[in-house]
């Protein structure tokens, strides 16, 4: 699928396009309500379907410092969207510049003239322009002028209340999968490339492959049952089971945050390839022990309870 830059005209095959317009990061199932309903006007009308979204986070420009909160990479964005039908990927550089960008030039100049866009659809709490001052009844104002037509999809709720990127983030960092998961409509998940780390987990048969955790959100610390699917080198595609600690490692100085999945009955080399561990269940909060004795007989019953709670995933 293409990955296009918003600065940059739009390519003439994709011109008259409806696009799905939000943050959408997680693209959870509120999300998923508006890129449908972009979806679904652009077959009825056999234009091109286009799902946007802004990298980095308006936040993270407008609170540098803010703690790590992201769900999702652009590369993890991209394949959702193209898994929902998108024909393309529309990223917004949020800067100075779009910052700055008034609500009548981001949608008479930016969404109708470089775009080109026919349609745009986006969640009745959308914000826009400097100092937020465009919304829904803007847009669709703005747009009546320029030939651009414009929904709006109301909040989606689960359990009694919508579903938000910030209701997923506070299960998270309780630790409730469940919930995150239910509200993703997959297991919240991290991807990055296996690094080298100081191999303490070798030396007590423990093996694991070590992430970074860059911008995303950090999950409450402690151990998961994850899977981890391969992304790169011969093993691509390989989705294999494991047992993960997720946080500073309180047993070992000095303290390294890392995401340490280990995978069952595995031996291969994974160093320098990309994998993506998805989050299926929280399992207990990350301690400090005596000795590597007892450190040990935890992960054995660890890796014990992962192994049943992920016995229904089908290997690959």
């Amino acid at each position: 699928m293409l990955r296009l830059d918003a600065s940059q005209p739009m390519p003439e095959s994709l011109r008259g396009a409806i696009i799905a317009l939000g943050n959408f990061d997680g693209f959870h199932r509120g999300h998923q309500a508006v890129a449908k309903e972009a979806l679904d006007w652009a077959r009825a009308e056999g234009r091109p379907a286009i799902i946007a979204t802004f990298d980095p986070h308006p936040v993270r420009y407008f609170a540098p410092d803010a703690p790590p909160f992201r769900l999702t990479t652009l590369d993890q964005r991209q394949e959702l969207f193209a898994n929902a039908g998108a024909d393309a990927m529309l990223v917004f550089a949020f800067d100075a510049a779009l910052a700055a960008t008034t609500a009548q030039d981001f949608v008479t100049e930016l969404l109708a003239r470089r775009l080109g866009a026919a349609g745009v659809v986006t969640g009745e709490d959308f914000t826009f322009g400097k100092g937020r001052g465009g919304n829904v009844a803007v847009l669709r104002d703005l747009g009546a002028t320029c030939g651009l037509a414009a929904r709006a999809v109301g909040a989606v709720a689960e359990q009694g209340e919508v579903v938000s990127s910030s209701r997923i983030r506070d299960a998270l960092k309780v630790g409730d999968c469940g919930l995150a998961t239910h509200l993703l409509t997959r297991p919240f998940a991290i991807r990055g490339q296996v690094q080298h780390g100081d191999k303490v987990g070798r030396t007590i048969g423990f093996p694991t492959a070590n992430l970074a955790l860059g911008n995303y959100l950090r999950p409450r610390y402690g151990i998961y049952a994850v899977t981890g699917l391969i992304e790169t080198g011969p093993l691509r595609g390989t989705l294999l089971h494991g047992a993960a600690n997720m946080g500073i490692r309180p047993t070992f100085d000095p303290p390294k945050e890392l995401l340490e999945p280990h995978f069952f009955d595995f031996a291969g080399d994974l160093y320098g390839e990309e994998i993506e561990v998805s989050f299926h269940h929280f399992l207990r909060g990350e301690a400090k022990f005596d000795s590597l004795d007892d450190l040990i007989a935890q992960m054995e019953r660890d890796c014990l309870q992962a192994k049943d709670l992920l016995s229904g995933i089908a290997r690959k």
